[in-house]
C-alpha cells in the first residue's frame, strides 16, 4: 500500500543548521527505505514565503502569494513510500527528524488505474 507521509512544523523553529541536518537524515532514510524497495519519493519543499496558490472562482483565476491557509504549522516535506500497511508507515513517520518537532500525517494514496507511472531517473 502506498503512503504519503506529509510533514509539518513551524519553520521558525528550525535553524539552518538543524534544517540541514534534518535533510542528510532524512536522505539516510530514504536510502535505507530504496534498500528495501519502499521508497518512492520525498523531497524537502521551500519555504513557505515561495508558495503561490490558485483557485477559480466564478471562472475567474484568483492567485494568492503564499499558502492556501494561515496555519501554525507549515507543510515543509514529504515522502511517497510503499510498505504492507499502516502500522510499517506509522513506523517510518515515528523515524523521521520532522517528528520530533512537528507532525507527520500519514495519508493513504487512493490508486487510480491508468495513470502514468513516474520514471525517476
Amino acid at each position: 500500500m502506498k503512503y504519503l507521509l506529509l510533514i509539518y512544523s513551524k519553520e521558525a523553529d528550525w535553524t539552518d543548521a538543524e534544517r540541514e541536518q534534518c535533510i542528510q537524515d532524512s536522505a539516510k532514510i530514504c536510502r535505507e527505505l530504496d534498500s528495501k524497495r519502499q521508497y518512492l519519493s520525498a523531497s524537502p519543499l521551500l519555504p513557505v514565503a515561495t508558495a503561490t496558490s490558485i483557485r477559480l472562482r466564478q471562472g475567474k483565476r484568483e492567485v494568492i502569494d503564499g499558502p492556501f491557509a494561515e496555519t501554525t504549522e507549515q507543510l515543509g516535506g514529504y515522502f511517497l513510500i510503499d510498505v504492507a500497511n499502516l502500522d510499517e508507515a506509522m513506523e517510518i513517520a515515528g523515524r523521521l527528524p520532522g517528528v520530533q518537532r512537528g507532525t507527520v500525517e500519514i495519508r493513504p494514496i487512493y490508486d487510480v488505474p491508468g495513470l502514468p507511472i513516474v520514471k525517476v531517473e
